[in-house]
């Protein structure tokens, strides 16, 4: 994938990772119900995606398949969180997400584990 995939295209996205290959039909009807868009819009997004890479389509019925999977693109958007918010420096994302509420005896837990499965 060569282009970024903005927020209204990642929610195109969001329905073919959770619900796997799917009509454009259908993708259409997810999205008029959780965000209220008509068909056009969605249809035009599609084909954006298409554009990008990011989906393929086959007959018949417009059928759509995600050609990227959601790790990918969730590993490239926090790649650019970092650079562009907190320098290029992981240890300030972290600390920014660590001060930013109290975490419970099991986040830590996890949060170690984490940490320990890295060094």
């Amino acid at each position: 994938m060569d282009h970024k995939l903005f927020d209204s295209e990642l929610k195109v996205m969001d329905v073919l990772w959770r619900e796997g290959d799917s009509t454009a039909k259908h993708i259409s009807d997810v999205l008029k119900a959780e965000v209220g868009w008509n068909m056009n819009t969605t249809y035009t997004l599609i084909k954006r995606c298409m554009k990008k890479g990011a989906i393929a389509r086959s007959e018949p019925n417009f059928m759509c398949h995600a050609l990227i999977p959601k790790e990918e693109v969730q590993e490239a958007e926090t790649d650019e969180l970092i650079n562009k918010i907190y320098d290029g420096s992981v240890d300030k994302l972290f600390a920014a997400l660590l001060g930013r509420k109290k975490l419970s005896e099991d986040q830590i837990e996890q949060l170690k584990a984490i940490v320990g499965e890295l060094e």
